[in-house]
């Protein structure tokens, strides 16, 4: 049985609730796949059944379990190459600097999922900065807490490392643990994990020199971007630089901020 409207109006306005992600009509789909493991798991006879059930019994375990199967996104190394390349040719060396008096950069992986985006950035600051005697720190947050443990633990399938990763940084960062690979202790050092909403307050973060915030303001509507983005500019520095995914723009949602285009990538920076 297909997913029914009931079921459907439901998920969407509980994760809209934890969330502010919207799930628009015609992602009935996407909703069901998502949920498919958890109604197996429940016993359910089909997901319209296991969301009843959840919407009748409320169960707090179960609606966050829902939340995150739902907000859980794509990730791969270096996803989509360019904006890495942007961070590695132009913001590193200005970096260099601009931070030469106290050596140290730190960095906010917003929606880091299980971790490729921040060891991504570890890794390429342990071959430049942090070879030149550099400090590095990396903030990665999430909502789903059960994507942060898969990061946080640090190790990947074959096929996860073969999305993106190039052969010689597998060879040098990874150690291989049977069928799987262990990222090595000094790239997890340089990240630190939590659990974090980006509705929620940002405060306890303190400020970073680059935010990368990538492929996930398309889940949130107008005003809610335009809310995340005015936090995210007061958790950046004057100076420091924000990435955002090759569909998403500051243009028409908050204007205290100007692009900066490096090779094909817009580098947004705060307006003084």
């Amino acid at each position: 049985m297909a997913l029914t409207p009931t079921a459907f109006e439901w998920v969407c306005a509980l994760v809209r609730k934890e969330s502010a992600i919207v799930l628009e009509k015609g992602k009935e789909y996407l909703v069901e796949s998502r949920l498919v493991p958890l109604a197996r798991a429940a016993g359910a006879a089909d997901v319209s059944a296991y969301v009843d059930g959840v919407r009748l019994r409320p169960d707090r375990r179960t609606q966050i379990a829902i939340v995150e199967a739902l907000t859980t996104n794509e990730t791969s190394w270096f996803r989509d190459g360019a904006p890495f390349q942007a961070f590695s040719t132009t913001v590193v060396p200005a970096l260099k600097q601009s931070r030469a008096s106290t050596r140290s950069v730190r960095i906010w992986s917003a929606a880091s999922s299980t971790g490729q985006e921040p060891y991504s950035l570890a890794i390429g600051l342990q071959e430049s900065l942090l070879a030149e005697g550099w400090r590095a720190e990396i903030i990665a947050t999430d909502l789903s807490t059960e994507v942060l443990d898969k990061a946080r633990a640090g190790t990947y399938s074959q096929l996860e490392v073969n999305r993106g990763l190039p052969a010689p940084m597998l060879v040098r960062h990874f150690t291989r643990t049977g069928m799987n690979w262990q990222i090595n202790e000094n790239i997890r050092r340089m990240v630190r994990f939590q659990q974090l909403n980006l509705t929620g307050s940002y405060a306890a973060l303190g400020q970073f020199d680059v935010v990368f915030l990538r492929n996930v303001l398309i889940y949130f509507d107008l005003a809610t971007k335009r809310d995340i983005l005015g936090r995210v500019r007061r958790a950046l520095k004057p100076d420091g630089y924000l990435f955002l995914g090759g569909a998403e723009t500051t243009l028409g949602v908050d204007d205290n901020w100007e692009r900066q285009l490096i090779g094909r990538v817009s580098v947004h920076r705060p307006k003084n």
